[in-house]
């Protein structure tokens, strides 16, 4: 596989800063441009985070990238695509920014694969889970059309709730109805408990758009492509309550399945699909697939989020719990690390995905 110049926009946030830690030493990708707000251009990435380094906790920032000089994600676009083959995008703008901004990149033949929320609904650009539905970057050329790009486009990742139920469900023919209650860490906010001390020892049950985005985005990845666009599954119907917990990462999720009359799958054939799934990224041998994407846990009190988010390298989904209900066909819990498996991680690996497909 050939080396890729990597820029990373919005580098200085939280999810930025998971981007720096995951290229810092990977195989294929080496990061070589930086950019974030004009308030943090012009500045080394060293200075930047001198003082704003969010995960010391677990790595030191980068070596390879303090002596890099950050640009304006904005002004400086032009210097960032003629020192990169494609970035990542994590930027934190209102919504109708992050769009422009995303578009004018991949208008300048740059590829955009992005963890912002922002293209979501764009009905030709994929959303892509790469254990999923990897067919989906089949609309990539009907984007480059309308766009009227060669080698430039966007593509995003779904919402990092919705990373572990969806893919659990996925696998399995005639799912109806959904109802989940999903208890995300604090890092999904881009918080650590210094930076949000009244999260301690507290609960909010309310996490703005959350709720909207799990009942939605998951009918995008369950459609298909048709004539250049990706039409919306009408099935499952789903219905969230998102609730911020006291965790530094990983979201966790309750679940309650009911499937299409007659296709009610047998417990032991669920807990066999899991054991057994197989997906595209781990067959391409992709340096961020996880060797096995399911793990369930057949203890009453696992997965825990402290003991199992980090599994795979934080790219695994976690399930436990599988058990008939009195009102739907089965419910379960499932957990997975929201700021890997469901943005940088995630990013990563579908980008991993679309270097070997050609798309980039």
């Amino acid at each position: 596989m050939r080396q890729y110049r990597v820029g990373i926009i919005g580098a200085t946030g939280m999810v930025g800063q998971r981007f720096a830690l995951l290229l810092e030493n990977h195989p294929w990708f080496k990061v070589t441009a930086l950019a974030a707000s004009a308030r943090s251009a012009g500045k080394t990435y060293g200075d930047l985070m001198a003082t704003r380094w969010l995960l010391a906790k677990e790595k030191p920032c980068p070596e390879n990238l303090k002596d890099l000089m950050v640009y304006d994600a904005t002004a400086d676009l032009a210097q960032v695509v003629s020192e990169v083959d494609f970035v990542f995008c994590a930027v934190d703008m209102p919504k109708d920014q992050v769009r422009a901004l995303e578009d004018a990149y991949a208008m300048a033949e740059c590829p955009v694969v992005s963890s912002n929320s922002a293209h979501r609904w764009t009905p030709d650009v994929p959303m892509i889970v790469p254990e999923l539905n990897a067919k989906h970057a089949e609309v990539i050329p009907a984007q480059r059309k309308r766009l009227g790009t060669a080698r430039g486009f966007v593509t995003v990742k779904s919402n990092c709730s919705i990373q572990n139920y969806v893919p659990a469900l996925f696998p399995f023919p005639g799912v109806q109805d959904v109802l989940v209650c999903t208890y995300q860490a604090i890092s999904g906010a881009g918080k650590t408990f210094e930076s949000w001390p009244e999260m301690v020892d507290n609960v909010i049950p309310f996490i703005g758009g959350e709720e909207e985005k799990s009942e939605r985005e998951p009918l995008k990845i369950y459609g298909t492509v048709e004539d250049g666009v990706i039409v919306n599954a009408a099935l499952p119907n789903c219905t969230a309550q998102c609730l911020r917990v006291p965790v530094t990462d990983g979201h966790l999720s309750a679940v309650f399945v009911r499937f299409a009359e007659g296709m009610k799958p047998a417990k032991e054939h669920m807990l066999e699909v899991w054991e057994n799934f197989e997906g595209i990224t781990h067959k391409l041998g992709l340096p961020s697939a996880p060797k096995k994407f399911f793990h369930y846990f057949p203890e009453d009190n696992m997965p825990q989020t402290k003991l199992c988010r980090d599994i795979e390298n934080g790219m695994a989904v976690s399930i436990g719990r599988l058990r008939d209900d009195t009102q739907y066909d089965y419910k379960f819990v499932c957990l997975s690390h929201n700021t890997l498996l469901g943005a940088a991680g995630g990013s990563v690996l579908t980008a991993e995905l679309l270097c070997t497909q050609n798309y980039i």
